[in-house]
């Protein structure tokens, strides 16, 4: 399972919210583009960036923060946040970016998603952040009557090539994953699902593991990485490529030998 660092960008710094309310930010970087190479040097082998000013404005804020990002580091990286139109879209891919998360056109205008999935196969993510089973959009400042399987489903048959599941109650308040939202939207879909809100120690990563077998491939980790709950490279190991529990035994060494 992917264990993918998140870096939330509000002017230009490095920042985590509480359940998704701006008035209630902290700071951890003035540089974000330092972050990300701290979280790539211990491992990370893809990043997940918000734009947060974009997600509330409905337009790429802060596209020099981004790009100095994807000039920093070699891996993958995925971005969501105000990408409401193909030319930001295509903004963002011109950077370096990997793969493009829509969340709020997902609502509103399912045929233009349905248009960028067909234009950029394989690259178009589908982020759902849900407020009590119902679909929050721009900036989850709204809530709407949609709900989160339903729309899952829906983004799938349209192309989308993962879905991001986020729990905005959970969300930067290290109170877990939520399990059971999780396990409902696997169900409903074949693409992969990443879990994101809520992670606040390796035992709920282990939690998460439980559910791949089910299609949640990867989690995003923010606020736990930065108040040091959770430490990434421990993280990897207890859940990443060849964690703990894949690697063999040394028989030579065993005590039956």
């Amino acid at each position: 399972m992917d264990v993918i660092p998140a870096i939330d960008l509000l002017e230009g710094r490095c920042v985590r919210l509480y359940q998704g309310d701006y008035d209630r930010s902290q700071v951890f970087s003035e540089n974000p583009a330092d972050v990300a190479k701290q979280w790539v040097d211990q491992g990370a082998a893809r990043l997940h960036i918000v734009d947060l000013d974009g997600a509330k404005t409905g337009k790429v804020v802060n596209l020099g923060a981004i790009e100095a990002i994807a000039h920093a580091v070699s891996v993958p990286i995925e971005i969501g946040g105000g990408l409401r139109d193909r030319t930001s879209v295509q903004q963002v891919f011109n950077l370096g970016i990997q793969w493009a998360i829509l969340g709020t056109i997902a609502v509103e205008q399912p045929q233009l998603v349905q248009e960028l999935c067909e234009e950029f196969p394989g690259q178009i993510i589908i982020g759902i952040d849900a407020r009590n089973g119902r679909v929050a959009t721009r900036g989850w400042l709204e809530t709407s009557e949609v709900l989160a399987t339903q729309l899952a489903v829906q983004m799938q048959e349209l192309g989308a090539a993962a879905i991001i599941y986020t729990d905005i109650h959970r969300d930067g308040t290290l109170t877990g994953p939520n399990l059971e939202a999780l396990r409902e939207l696997a169900a409903a879909i074949s693409i992969p699902i990443i879990a994101s809100g809520g992670v606040s120690s390796v035992t709920d990563l282990l939690s998460l593991l439980a559910l791949e077998p089910q299609g949640v491939t990867g989690v995003i980790v923010g606020r736990a990485l930065y108040t040091g709950d959770i430490l990434l490279k421990e993280a990897l190991r207890a859940i990443g490529p060849g964690r703990i529990q894949d690697i063999p035994p040394n028989l030579d060494f065993s005590t039956f030998a």
